[in-house]
């Protein structure tokens, strides 16, 4: 019995490190950061960058609120304005209604042009779009 308990924990251990952080690549699949199950945003060199809460309150690095994503999909800056939508179906809008791009099902990011710009496997459409096309974290 305690083998069969040491070895639940142990793969229990392997399943929350590898599903906690959610990786963001560039078209040339490099690794350009992740956002964390907490919502940290870190860059490559693995500093933190901003934070995505709970309720879609975007952060800088100073914890300087900066933006927001609400639950119908609309970006908005710091100032509350509206800037952008990302639909239900990934497609990510401007403030003027113009197509940016689209984030598929499977965490391809797409611009207008149908190009792959990167990747966000597993990270919801919205907080890709934060960072791969409003430029949060830039």
């Amino acid at each position: 019995m305690m083998k069969k308990t040491i070895l639940f924990g142990i793969l229990l251990s392997l399943i929350t490190m590898t599903a906690g952080a959610q990786e963001l690549r560039n078209s040339n699949n490099s690794y350009l950061g992740k956002i964390e199950s907490d919502g940290t945003v870190r860059n490559s060199n693995n500093s933190t960058i901003g934070k995505i809460e709970s309720d879609g309150t975007i952060r800088n690095g100073n914890n300087a609120c900066i933006g927001k994503i609400e639950s119908d999909g609309t970006i908005r800056n710091g100032n509350n304005a509206s800037i952008g939508k990302v639909e239900s179906d990934g497609t990510v809008r401007n403030g003027n209604n113009s197509t940016l791009g689209k984030i598929e099902n499977d965490g391809t990011v797409r611009n207008s042009n149908n190009s792959t710009i990167g990747y966000a496997k597993d990270v919801p459409k919205a907080k890709a779009a934060a960072f791969f096309f409003f430029n949060f974290f830039n």
